[in-house]
């Protein structure tokens, strides 16, 4: 097993809201330097940290406002980044259509956090391409209409995710695993889908990924989602069951013991992912 950092911005405009960490800067490093080190302290399971960009989902208030959720606006926001310029909401600012110089400055964002990761200690990376953020952004057509070599065809869209993928690894340790977290569907029609989402892992597992998390939604903010127990744990299992060895991690309603157990010895998954349950009872 092992314990997964979620969301951690490689870039300051990358980050969710004003309240969510990085790993982009040198204080940035040393401020992370005392979470591996208190966990292994205690024991062997493996730190894992999440990188991730928020892109057009980011500069939202944190927790403890006393405001709404929503855009920070002019009281500390920044401008977002996204592959086109589509707000996520009708209320949300307009994010800047990036271009090529700005795709190459978040790959080299994303690397030079892997890299500082493996100076603090961390065991494996998970790159974050699930709800609504800037990998997933690139993937699903509804916030991706782009006409260049990053968008239009599955190929295109997909070829963000790659380049970070192919960065990362290449300067990550061969020995430490590096994998990906998806939404594997964006629960409306037009949109990214499970047949794009077995494309995508396929195609990852050709290139050494470590693991494949699935998750679904978060592109839109009207999808009409079926949740209910265990309700993605269908979408890992028909991923599972079209690529080769890459290891499958479900998520989503998982929340007692019996239940992730059953989920792994039926062959749904390979691993479960648990979020809430574990901070609502540690033990």
């Amino acid at each position: 097993g092992m314990f997964i950092t979620e969301a951690t911005a490689v870039s300051p405009e990358g980050r969710i809201s004003d309240k969510c960490i990085g790993l982009y800067s040198d204080e940035n490093e040393a401020a992370l330097v005392r979470i591996p080190a208190f966990a292994k302290s205690f024991g062997n399971t493996a730190m894992c940290v999440q990188l991730a960009h928020a892109g057009r989902k980011g500069a939202v208030r944190g927790p403890g406002s006393g405001l709404p959720p929503g855009p920070l606006g002019e009281e500390g926001g920044w401008p977002t980044l996204a592959p086109s310029a589509l707000a996520f909401e009708e209320s949300w600012p307009v994010p800047a259509e990036l271009d090529k110089s700005g795709i190459d400055d978040i790959v080299q964002a994303f690397v030079q956090a892997a890299q500082r990761a493996d100076r603090l200690g961390f065991d494996a990376i998970e790159l974050h391409g699930a709800h609504g953020y800037l990998m997933h952004q690139f993937l699903s057509p509804l916030s991706n209409t782009r006409d260049d070599d990053y968008g239009g065809s599955l190929e295109n869209r997909m070829r963000f995710v790659f380049e970070v993928f192919d960065a990362v690894r290449a300067v990550w340790p061969a020995a430490k695993p590096l994998g990906i977290r998806v939404s594997a569907t964006d629960w409306i029609d037009g949109g990214w889908d499970v047949s794009d989402t077995i494309a995508l892992a396929k195609e990852l597992e050709k290139r050494k990924c470590d693991f494949f998390h699935v998750s679904s939604g978060g592109i839109v903010n009207d999808a009409a989602i079926s949740a209910g127990p265990g309700y993605q744990v269908p979408f890992a299992q028909q991923v599972k069951a079209e690529i080769g060895d890459m290891p499958v991690i479900a998520v989503g309603q998982i929340s007692n013991a019996r239940q992730a157990e059953t989920i792994v010895s039926t062959g749904q998954a390979d691993m479960v992912a648990l979020g809430r349950p574990l901070i609502a009872d540690g033990h």
